[in-house]
């Protein structure tokens, strides 16, 4: 699944001989970018199914500036879909309506 938060990073030239030094830089680049994959970030989607009913929720939150290790929660705008970062199927909030929408 494509992040549009960050990308691959550029992997270094290899070496002509073993280096010790260029495998550790090699292996902590690697190592940031999985992580980062593995972080689900400011946007949480769960699905439940229970006796056939299905319920989905999304959360969107982030670091609440006025109150430190609080989250804020939002929603993308119209801004964010016309800026083209949201997905097909994405959820957002058109401000100028006050409805939510899908992006297309």
């Amino acid at each position: 699944m494509s992040n549009p938060l960050f990308k691959a990073p550029r992997l270094l030239s290899a070496t002509v001989e073993y280096d010790q030094r260029f495998m550790e830089q090699l292996l902590n680049t690697l190592r940031l970018y999985f992580a980062q994959l593995d972080n689900p970030g400011a946007i949480l989607a769960a699905t439940q199914n229970l006796n056939n009913v299905i319920t989905t929720a999304l959360s969107f939150s982030q670091p609440d500036p006025t109150t430190p290790g609080a989250l804020r929660i939002s929603l993308p705008t119209e801004v964010d879909q016309a800026a083209g970062r949201l997905k097909t199927g994405d959820v957002y909030d058109d401000s100028t309506t006050f409805v939510l929408k899908v992006s297309p």
